[in-house]
């Protein structure tokens, strides 16, 4: 599957210059494809299916008549039972680890890899259209290029490369979830928007209208991808097992983000415990990695090192023990995949026989010679056990050949035991029964025990049978979790052009753009700016032209005549208004709405706070009549020009001369509180 550049020519702000890639090709006739195709065509039965059962059962309860029920009771039965069916295919879908592989794998035992969660189209423009107009009051033609570019990218994230390129491809889709979120989707109501996915274990739909998850989904599947890009990797050489190590660590991290983040996700395979055991399962994929990484360069026959990849083998055992007994705790058995516990299972016994085994040879292979370290060899032996057998010391098993031998056998033992356990879970699960190359794993590590075990019998000596004490598990390269920086990645807003965000967004209500003649006498309009992008009109004389002609304090300056300036700071607009003369200039502004009836201490003005003023805190609240209110006198716009020393340093205003004399000083109406 190879990436294709998008041919509309529109770029995406991901920090660089190319243009945003699709997924791969549908159609294309690989196994991963053919797999995800699958997957996607049993969804649309399992909907099928639910809804004829959610039909059936509803009208088993709305009817009375018995022959109807029982019709309907062997309807159910039909469907119940295709539901299964179909759903044990999905659990094969899942079971279907061979197509995640690497091409190169033929010594390694295969990984688990997650399935990519499914979704259906989404169209966008028709709701994003009347929304545009609607709320911001634009023609909503005027944005489909935009629209068209967003639905791209959400189709191409259905099918992302298996490789950074696909994981950025989603990342860059997740990063644009809350810029699309804040223009259309208001928390007042709802979009007629909804967002279908499907249950990755389950195939059961989830349809939502709100963003929530879509987001949590997406997070999934790139979790889902880095665990294929980390079951792809070449385990034959180094550089494969670091990037399968890191892989396996950044799909722990996406997980464990979406479970932090989206605590109350519907949907199951999304759910706490379901997310907490698939964190377990990629570290400890990680974590056979990291062992198989220590292994690749070939374990040197040598008492110190067969102990260390001893506890080695144990730690990796260790870890997939936990993850099995996560498996088949309620709720997570009713849906994990058969085979993804066997797996754990078996890795559980394979691992704890190699550690068995690395033990073995270690006490039967070597002897305490005059020139070997005491004191190493026993503090080694001491932390391999947590109780030494039989009460010995360290020492005393280093120096007593037969003890050595007893000991060494008793654990050769317990490896053929675990191998042979290990086999036994084969045999139980019919997707396992495919992989030819885990049977031939458990067959030569079981063979090799036996060997070693044939090689230290003796029919003289008096058979011994004890029991072989654990082994502590131990690592120097402990596997952790890592949140991607993927998982924020810079973008640019696709609908930028309707405004700067902080102020135009879907929970904000402003008035349509009205449309105002402003006009300059010796270079005063009468009123002054602050902010940036957008700027506000503040300082506004009630008896200047602009204020007559509609403009209110607090408005924004959307445009200039004929440029837009919803981007502009205070300078740039200062810049286009310098030179109005008499005739004046139109300009475009809004006033913002308030979404909720203001409270008596504080209300909000273009989004910035600002407290009510001591005559209003003096109202009478039982005089409802706002005309007999009297209020204090308020200075002019004109007497408070540049002379004014408290003038704030985050507002400008054109140059105004004083002409305080020429204008009366006060006015003592209702206009002047504006």
């Amino acid at each position: 599957m190879t990436d294709a550049l998008l041919p509309n020519g529109i770029k995406d702000g991901g920090g660089d210059n190319s243009y945003f890639k699709k997924g791969c090709n549908p159609f294309a006739q690989t196994g991963r494809s053919k797999l995800q195709n699958t997957r996607a065509s049993l969804n649309q039965q399992i909907i099928r299916q639910m809804r004829m059962r959610a039909g059936a059962e509803n009208l088993l309860k709305a009817t009375s008549n018995n022959k109807v029920k029982e019709m309907v009771l062997l309807e159910l039965s039909y469907v119940n039972a295709n539901l299964q069916l179909l759903m044990s295919q999905l659990e094969g879908l899942n079971s279907s680890v061979e197509v995640y592989q690497s091409s190169q794998e033929l010594a390694n035992i295969p990984l688990i890899a997650l399935g990519l969660k499914e979704t259906k189209e989404v169209d966008f423009s028709a709701p994003f259209k009347d929304f545009i107009l609607e709320h911001y009051s634009e023609d909503g033609k005027n944005f489909e290029d935009e629209i068209a570019d967003l639905m791209d990218l959400r189709q191409a994230c259905r099918t992302p490369s298996r490789s950074e390129a696909g994981v950025e491809l989603l990342a860059k889709y997740y990063s644009h979830l809350p810029l699309i979120e804040s223009r259309f989707f208001p928390p007042t109501r709802q979009t007629g928007i909804f967002f279908t996915w499907y249950d990755s274990f389950t195939g059961v739909p989830l349809c939502q209208q709100n963003l929530s998850l879509e987001k949590a989904s997406i997070l999934f599947n790139m979790a889902a991808l880095y665990s294929q890009i980390g079951t792809r990797a070449n385990r034959q050489t180094v550089a494969g097992l670091e990037e399968a190590v890191a892989s396996f660590q950044k799909a722990a991290g996406v997980l464990n983000h979406l479970k932090e983040t989206f605590t109350h996700t519907p949907s199951y395979d999304m759910s706490p415990a379901m997310l907490s055991m698939l964190i377990r399962l990629m570290l400890a994929q990680a974590q056979e990695c990291l062992f198989e990484k220590m292994a690749l360069p070939g374990i040197r026959n040598q008492f110190y090192s067969l102990m260390k990849m001893a506890q080695e083998a144990a730690k990796v055992s260790e870890i997939y023990d936990q993850v099995h007994q996560c498996m088949i705790q309620t709720p997570v058995k009713d849906n994990v995949p058969f085979f993804w516990s066997t797996m754990s299972q078996i890795k559980a016994n394979h691992y704890r026989s190699m550690a068995h085994y690395f033990v073995a040879s270690a006490l039967l292979d070597h002897q305490l010679g005059p020139s070997d370290d005491e004191d190493q060899q026993e503090k080694t032996l001491s932390q391999v056990y947590d109780c030494l057998p039989d009460g010995h010391t360290p020492l005393e098993i280093l120096k007593n050949k037969d003890e050595r031998q007893r000991i060494g056998k008793a654990h050769i033992r317990r490896a053929i035991l675990g191998h042979e356990e290990a086999l036994r879970i084969y045999n139980l699960c019919k997707h396992i029964n495919k992989l030819d190359v885990l049977q031939e794993i458990l067959k030569a590590s079981h063979q090799r025990s036996l060997d070693k075990y044939s090689e230290n019998e003796n029919e003289e000596e008096f058979a011994d049978y004890m029991e072989a004490p654990d082994i502590i598990s131990k690592t120097e390269h402990k596997a952790e979790m890592e949140v991607p920086g993927t998982t924020k990645v810079k973008v640019i807003d696709f609908f930028q052009r309707l405004g700067p965000l902080s102020v135009f967004s879907a929970k904000q209500r402003w008035t349509a753009p009205r449309t105002v003649r402003v006009h300059s006498e010796d270079r005063d309009l009468g009123f002054t700016l602050k902010g940036d992008s957008p700027v506000q009109v503040v300082s506004l004389d009630p008896l200047c032209a602009a204020a007559a002609d509609g403009v209110k304090e607090g408005d924004y300056i959307i445009a200039v005549g004929d440029t837009e300036c919803k981007w502009m700071g205070v300078s740039d607009v200062m810049r286009l208004l310098k030179d109005v003369d008499e005739e004046g200039i139109d300009i475009q502004v809004v006033s913002m709405m308030e979404s909720n009836p203001p409270t008596k201490s504080a209300t909000f003005c273009g989004n910035l706070p600002k407290t009510y003023s001591m005559i209003c805190l003096a109202y009478n609240d039982d005089d409802k009549n706002s005309k007999s209110r009297k209020v204090a006198k308020k200075s002019s716009f004109l007497s408070w020009g540049l002379k004014n020393k408290m003038k704030s340093a985050s507002t400008l205003s054109l140059p105004t001369a004083d002409n305080s004399s020429n204008r009366s000083s006060s006015h003592n109406n209702d206009s002047a509180l504006y």
